[in-house]
């Protein structure tokens, strides 16, 4: 399960008009701590904003899922409330969860919720749907790790389930010292 981070920066803009204007904005990322976050919005903003930025606010927020799209151009945050029965109490359940999507309006952004939640075995409910202040998300890329010089690698390359193996990640079990 990811673990979402909304990640707010200030730093000056070039305006449509021109003029440089101080602006506000809210990145989400995928991280596993505080700390992480914080490292990972710096790198990323490093390369999108020429100039001089501030992280000022870092917080956790929930999202069970995000559902990106090529077409679009904002992010928008529905609250999808999944109902079940429990058959022991005789009571309806609810659960709500909140689901980020990338789309051109709310009622595609409506669509796109009720596309990828097609084929859920429980009923569900859309109970609202906004636009929500993020710009850009991140999710987690794992890097490729580089086998050190004395190490060998020692994962059978004969086997049937590795059918590329420029994209396996390197275990530390798989490595043996030289």
């Amino acid at each position: 399960m990811n673990t979402w981070f909304e990640c707010t920066a200030k730093y000056s803009k070039m305006g449509e008009d021109g003029r440089e204007k101080k602006v506000s904005e809210t990145y989400l990322l995928d991280a596993v701590s505080f700390t992480e976050a914080e490292t990972r919005i710096y790198k990323e903003l490093v390369s999108m904003v020429s100039g001089e930025f501030t992280v000022t606010r870092i917080s956790r927020t929930k999202l069970a899922e995000i559902i990106p799209s090529e077409a679009g151009d904002r992010w928008y945050r529905a609250k999808v409330t999944f109902i079940t029965f429990d058959e022991e109490s005789g009571k309806e359940k609810r659960v709500s969860q909140f689901v980020l999507v990338f789309s051109d309006n709310i009622k595609s952004a409506y669509d796109q919720v009720i596309d990828a939640m097609k084929g859920m075995m429980a009923d569900f409910e859309i109970g609202g749907i906004t636009e929500s202040p993020i710009v850009d998300v991140f999710p987690y890329v794992p890097e490729v790790q580089k086998i050190p010089d004395n190490f060998t690698k020692i994962i059978d390359s004969d086997d049937p389930f590795m059918e590329d193996e420029s994209e396996e990640l390197i275990e530390e079990d798989d490595l043996r010292f030289n």
